[in-house]
Order: C-alpha cells, then structure tokens, then sequence
C-alpha cells in the first residue's frame, strides 16, 4: 500500500528509519539470538558513525550508501508480525455485521432480552432520523 508523504523528514528521522528497516532486514535473515545479535550490533555502530558526521554532504552520501547496501540484500520474504497487514493473522476475526441480528430465533433473543429492547428502540430512532432527513419510502407501483 503507497503512502503519502505528510512531511519533511530530518536528516535524523531518515537514519533512524532506515535503521528500523535494517533491524527489521536482519531478524529476516537470522533465527538464532545471539548471531543476531551480533549482526544488529555491528549495524548499530555503522549507523552510530554516520549520526556522529558533521559534514552534511558526507552524511547525506554515507545515508545513501547504507540505503543502497540495504536494497541489495533485502530478504526476498521478510518477516512480517502476525496481526500487521500481510502477517498470517491480519484480519483474521471477522465482526459480523448488525443485520445478523434480526435473523436470530426468538428464543434465542429472548436470552437477551434488554439488550434486544434497547436495539429496536434504537433502529425506530434510526428510522425516523432517516426519514426526517431523506424522505419517506414511496412505493414504486401505486396502482396495486
């Protein structure tokens, strides 16, 4: 999914999200802690390096360097965390929608009764804010 930009990024803001994107490339490649571990704390001082430059035209090549070695080892199947979108588990609950309801039993309703009093109530307060707004409903055939 594309995404606007809704701002300026700092020099700042552009390293640390590049770092996250790195982070996030290298528990792709890695299962054991400790291996990646040790990878994520020799990325942490290359990007350390890069924060502490004065000169903003190095910093700028060095920001670029870094996000082009990225794009060449990103992970052809990155690791993605179950509830974000395209994880295993997205949108995995569905919410039936309202009208569900009306077709339960009447016994089964009755397990519930203020709950169903207070919901027709409401779809009568729905329906007249409705037609107050809109109109009511003309049948389309008058002659029957």
């Amino acid at each position: 999914m594309a995404t606007l930009p809704l701002g300026i990024k700092t020099q700042t803001q552009k390293l640390c999200n590049l770092y996250k994107r790195a982070i996030r490339n290298l528990e792709s490649y890695y299962d054991r802690r400790h291996v990646f571990r040790f990878q994520a704390v020799l990325l942490r001082d290359r990007f350390d390096k890069i924060a502490a430059l004065q000169d903003q035209r190095e910093f700028n090549q060095r920001l670029k360097e870094e996000e082009d070695s990225l794009f060449a080892i990103i992970h052809p199947i990155p690791k993605k965390f179950p509830l974000s979108p395209g994880g295993v588990a997205y949108a995995r609950v569905v919410t039936p929608p309202d009208w569900v309801l009306d077709y339960w039993h009447p016994l089964e309703k009755a397990q519930y009764p203020e709950y169903f009093k207070r919901r027709e109530e409401r779809k009568k307060e729905f329906v007249a804010l409705w037609e107050k707004e809109f109109g009511k409903d003309e049948p389309k055939d008058k002659h029957h």
